[in-house]
């Protein structure tokens, strides 16, 4: 089970002890990360984020807003700490018994990590779309009216098709499964099966889309319907992107985080990091120096 710490849960001293010479302070933002990691109306706010893997320590004091309406690509090389922080934000992590968690996570101005947290409900709020596809083996209608029957989104048939049916619109997929709503999921193509989960993770009404390389496993074709869709969906939620393309993180994102060995080293617009960016560091990696 994941332990997880926080920098504000002391122990409160005895009443004749002597005060400390300073207070608890909240995590402070990383004074080596360039660039602005707040946003405006942030719906995500993570503040000093560390994480162990047994000794490893994998992120280090990281933090970052992911907003509302926005698409945010976290791009960086390989175990550089991407996949670790977008799990940090629906709490995957708490499935690795090796991990430990500290800093503050906050969605809507509330602790994701606080102990009376429900995490079924948060995972609901902050939806996952994996790398590979991996629809339940199921119909295609009850992948998408599972977490709606789960959460108690609908009190009849009636409102579930509807739920299902939106779902799938939503995810450009009703046109080519409406036909065949009771065949199983794992019978469509990579692509489909893609979307599928996209519309399965909407369907419960999330406030965040966490996407880890949802296109790395498609074809071109399915890749740019895949580009398309997030587009579409950023009117309404907000995303955040992990991809090792740095073609995809330009076309889909407006702004960009770039990780470098459990950091952020840098973060801003899109076009500046790919353009002009401030660091180095960043400037080697989006030139194809290394990486």
């Amino acid at each position: 089970m994941l332990r997880m710490e926080k920098p504000q849960d002391v122990v409160a001293p005895p009443a004749d002890a002597v005060p400390a010479a300073t207070p608890v302070e909240a995590p402070r933002i990383a004074p080596d990360t360039v660039g602005d990691v707040t946003a405006r109306d942030a719906v995500i706010c993570v503040r000093g984020a560390n994480v162990h893997y047994g000794d490893k320590h994998a992120l280090i004091n990281v933090s970052l807003d992911v907003a509302r309406n926005e698409v945010i690509a976290l791009i960086g090389p390989s175990g550089c700490g991407k996949s670790t922080f977008l799990r940090c934000l629906n709490r995957m992590n708490d499935t690795i018994e090796s991990a430990r968690v500290t800093g503050d996570f906050r969605l809507d101005g509330q602790d994701m990590y606080a102990r009376d947290t429900d995490v079924v409900m948060l995972r609901a709020r902050v939806g996952m779309v994996f790398q590979k596809p991996n629809p339940f083996p199921k119909s295609i209608y009850e992948n998408v009216a599972y977490g709606a029957r789960i959460h108690g989104l609908a009190a009849n048939r009636a409102e579930l098709d509807d739920i299902v049916y939106g779902s799938l619109e939503r995810a450009g997929l009703i046109d080519e499964v409406k036909d065949r709503l009771d065949d199983p999921g794992t019978g469509l193509s990579g692509g489909q099966q893609q979307r599928l989960c996209i519309a399965r993770t909407i369907a419960v009404n999330p406030e965040v889309i966490l996407m880890d390389e949802p296109c790395s496993a498609l074809d071109p074709i399915a890749t740019a319907r895949i580009e398309d869709l997030i587009d579409e969906l950023s009117e309404k939620y907000a995303i955040a992107i992990v991809t090792h393309s740095m073609q995809q993180a330009a076309r889909v994102s407006s702004r960009t985080a770039y990780f470098h060995l459990g950091r952020i080293i840098e973060v801003g617009p899109t076009d500046k990091i790919f353009t002009n960016p401030s660091h180095k560091l960043t400037e080697d990696y989006v030139t194809g120096r290394f990486g």
